[in-house]
């Protein structure tokens, strides 16, 4: 138990998941930058948040996340990186592009009839 100066307990912590640590709020906030950037679609309407949660399939994320990963890998290297328009891939960018394929692979697999017991 914790017990808090005002007198309020708690408790113990020690045992639960951290997510407040397990994360960071400036990946987070990039994260989101990126995300919001993308949601204008080519017809020039803007896509929910969480169109993605509606179903990918894995094959279209595995097929992205290589892609964002030479373009990081392309720019750790020190070469740069370029899309299929010829404009510069900013690192930060393929991260959170790599991030978002990463995320929304696991989400299919988590949500996979395979695996629920």
């Amino acid at each position: 138990m914790r017990n808090f100066s005002t007198g309020a307990t708690r408790d113990k912590d020690e045992n639960k998941y951290d997510y407040e640590g397990f994360l960071s709020p400036l990946v987070i906030k990039r994260f989101g930058q990126y995300m919001h950037k993308n949601r204008l679609q080519a017809d020039g309407k803007l896509r929910d948040s969480d169109n993605w949660q509606k179903g990918i399939p894995q094959d279209a994320y595995m097929k992205s996340a290589w892609r964002h990963f030479h373009d990081w890998w392309s720019n750790h290297r020190g070469y740069g990186a370029t899309d299929f328009e010829g404009n510069d891939v900013d690192i930060e960018d393929a991260l959170c592009a790599l991030l978002f394929n990463i995320q929304g692979y696991l989400h299919e697999e988590l949500k996979s009839p395979r695996k629920k017991k």
